[in-house]
């Protein structure tokens, strides 16, 4: 397992993250139920799996399960005997935890209340990654910013993050941060497969200039990229995309995806999903991949992707096989700066 450092602290992360996403889901939750609805017991051995692996980094949210996989998460951690200083919890905060207006969003009011929710829930005296779950276009981000560099003061949360944001709306956030003295937004978590690259348009530039580390929600785009789906298959029972069919992804160039991994997994002897989350662990502005995992054989999968080393022409193709159709202005600038690149200049 390799450690990764977190934007510009100096935190490691290992480059696979536990994701919880699959803990706690009951009848009465709605779509958790269709994700997973690991118990105790179960969420006990997959978190000690995946610490007997070398991962370090753990990713839950308040709103998983209504709280549930939070409650979970703690308890795990205290049954298994993880010293608190071994591990990194990343948990998040914005969606709706109750019936009223204000029990969702990124004001002051929802994030006071909810960390303190998550910390009782978590068993723990910190948060070390307290991110923002999504976008509030009504909030303010200067009263986002301080609420959460209250926190940090207070020693509740160590560092700070945001999810599902976009690239001007971070690089404006930084700035008021740098500005103001608060504590800067040091990680994004935003979805990123090789089926879904639209990340890289503008989000990784942006992340790579100014020193922001980038965790990756569903690597496997919902599932679709496990190796159980293709082109006119039935949807297998229990997959996750058979029931929640999500995050969006255009078909056709995610078969053509999965036919050139399953090629590369078979000349390895692994899995297409193993390939999926190797091809992302080679992309130098990727932290850590978020896997979630309901059974010990899936996650046992999942965290041998570290071991995975394609080759430069391997991963060349894959590339080349799902690269993202041209878009302004990104044809433009690499129109008008083909002539101008690092180095010396030198006179035709």
């Amino acid at each position: 397992m390799k450690y990764n450092q977190l934007g510009r602290t100096g935190l490691y992360v290992s480059e696979i993250c536990l994701g919880t996403m699959t803990f706690g889901g009951s009848s009465e939750a709605g779509i958790w139920r269709a994700i997973g609805a690991l118990q105790q017991g179960e969420v006990d051995a997959i978190v000690g799996r995946a610490l007997e692996a070398g991962v370090n980094f753990i990713d839950t949210a308040d709103v998983y399960s209504f709280g549930e996989s939070e409650r979970l998460t703690g308890q795990a951690l205290k049954n298994l005997g993880v010293r608190r200083s071994d591990v990194v919890i990343a948990t998040k905060v914005y969606g709706q935890m109750g019936p009223g207006p204000n029990d969702r969003g990124a004001s002051r009011g929802h994030i006071m209340d909810s960390v303190q929710a998550s910390l009782e829930r978590l068993q723990t005296d910190h948060i070390d990654l307290y991110q923002i779950h999504g976008n509030d276009p009504v909030t303010p981000i200067d009263e986002t910013l301080r609420a959460l560099d209250d926190l940090t003061r207070q020693g509740l949360v160590r560092y700070v993050g945001v999810s599902n944001w976009q690239a001007w709306k971070i690089a404006k956030a930084l700035g008021i941060s740098e500005a103001r003295g608060y504590a800067r937004f040091e990680s994004l978590q935003a979805y990123y497969s090789i089926a879904g690259r639209d990340l890289e348009r503008e989000l990784a530039p942006m992340m790579t200039s100014e020193g922001v580390g980038l965790m990756v929600w569903s690597p496997l785009a919902g599932g679709l990229l496990s190796g159980k789906f293709g082109p006119g298959s039935n949807n297998p029972e229990g997959a996750r995309r058979t029931n929640f069919d999500f995050p969006p992804v255009d078909r056709d160039r995610a078969w053509a995806c999965v036919e050139a991994m399953r090629e590369v997994g078979e000349a390895h002897g692994v899995s297409v999903a193993r390939v999926a989350l190797a091809w992302l662990l080679a992309k130098t502005h990727v932290t850590s991949i978020i896997i979630g995992a309901k059974t010990l054989e899936q996650l046992d999968d999942n965290l041998a992707a570290a071991d995975l080393q394609l080759t430069a022409q391997e991963i060349s193709r894959l590339d080349e096989v799902s690269e993202l159709p041209a878009e302004y202005p990104g044809w433009m600038l690499a129109r008008q700066g083909a002539a101008r690149v690092p180095g010396p200049f030198r006179k035709a």
